[in-house]
């Protein structure tokens, strides 16, 4: 592991929806079924549902209502987004985020689908948005 890099564990793929009640089907079909309940985090302006099965984790999110969180993906017609990974330390990550150039867009903020763990997002320089997850 290159110096100064955080432990990065895959956690999930996180997928923009205007409803996910609209996208949800298309998943189910492909053998993807739901991991726990709908969750809403008002912190960060979204709601969502995980998704495991033939593939990797998914997250389908959508804004909540008022919120604009997922308009400038949503605008362009991406749906895939971010990369999400577990680290075992956030200030690490922080650092490590900084040295790439990249920009965090959302500081380490409790986030209500992983029970409270902090969450942090980093938009790297070739555009990537990265969730960092603290782990338990």
């Amino acid at each position: 592991m290159p110096e100064g890099r955080p432990s990065l564990r895959f956690h999930h793929l996180g997928y923009a929806c205007a409803q996910i009640k609209r996208e949800l089907p298309h998943y189910l079909s492909l053998g993807y079924y739901c991991e726990g309940e709908r969750f809403v985090d008002d912190a960060l302006g979204v709601a969502g549902q995980f998704l495991i099965g033939g593939g990797p984790r998914l997250e389908l999110l959508e804004n909540l209502p008022g919120s604009t969180t997922l308009d400038p993906w949503l605008a362009q017609g991406i749906k895939c987004y971010h990369l999400a990974y577990e680290v075992e330390d956030l200030a690490q990550a922080l650092v490590w985020v900084s040295t790439q150039r990249g920009r965090v867009t959302v500081p380490p903020t409790p986030a209500v689908a992983f029970g409270g763990r902090r969450v942090m997002f980093a938009l790297m320089r070739n555009m990537q948005l990265l969730e960092f997850i603290e782990e338990a």
